[in-house]
């Protein structure tokens, strides 16, 4: 096995398990809808038992998601610096915009877990923009250092948590429909009475 492929395999085994984590089930409720046993499912999710196609196909069946977002690989570019419209004294980021998208914004004052098991999954796709300080985007198995007006967009469907470091910082998280479901379904709602430490602001 090539060190890629090492990567891919203990991206998946991350990625099944946040998705589990993210549903709030069990080893044994997956496992059972999984048509696997508890103690196999373990072994999946822990690294000591080879990943097989088969029980792959069945694991992202009852995950509700597809075969290939289970596997699919983290692309290089996660990380963007604007474009600079100095004509119009404007900051521009590239994204694929589609309707329906919600945007929250965020301000976050402790890093990102280290604990993989508090790494989420979901359906969907996030951009995030970082207004002030420095954040950190933990995806699948990188770590990546977003600066004050830089972005990063990626797949929800990789494992991920955003921490700040060094201080406090302001993001604007961005999600398109399925990330928002998936955020609803494993978060507390916004609190109303705005920004604070670790509360978040529904914009629009």
């Amino acid at each position: 096995m090539t060190q890629n492929d090492g990567e891919l395999d203990s991206l998946v085994r991350k990625r099944i398990r946040a998705l589990r984590v993210a549903q709030g089930w069990s080893l044994e409720e997956l496992a059972t809808r999984a048509h696997l046993s508890q103690s196999t499912l373990s072994r999946i999710e822990n690294g000591q038992r080879r990943l097989a196609l088969d029980q792959l196909v069945t694991l992202a069946r009852a995950l509700g998601t597809s075969l290939d977002q289970l596997v699919e690989t983290a692309a290089d570019d996660i990380v963007t610096s604007p474009m600079i419209d100095a004509a119009h004294g404007l900051m521009r980021w590239s994204m694929k915009a589609e309707p329906g998208m919600s945007v929250v914004r965020q301000r976050m004052t402790e890093p990102p877990p280290d604990n993989p098991a508090r790494m989420r999954a979901h359906p969907g796709r996030e951009w995030l923009v970082v207004l002030s300080g420095t954040a950190i985007l933990m995806l699948g198995h990188k770590r990546f250092r977003v600066e004050a007006n830089q972005a990063a967009e990626f797949p929800t469907m990789l494992p991920h948590a955003i921490g700040a470091e060094g201080g406090p910082c302001e993001i604007l998280g961005i999600f398109d429909r399925d990330a928002q479901r998936g955020h609803n379904a494993s978060a507390p709602a916004p609190d109303p009475r705005g920004i604070a430490d670790g509360r978040t602001e529904q914009l629009g």
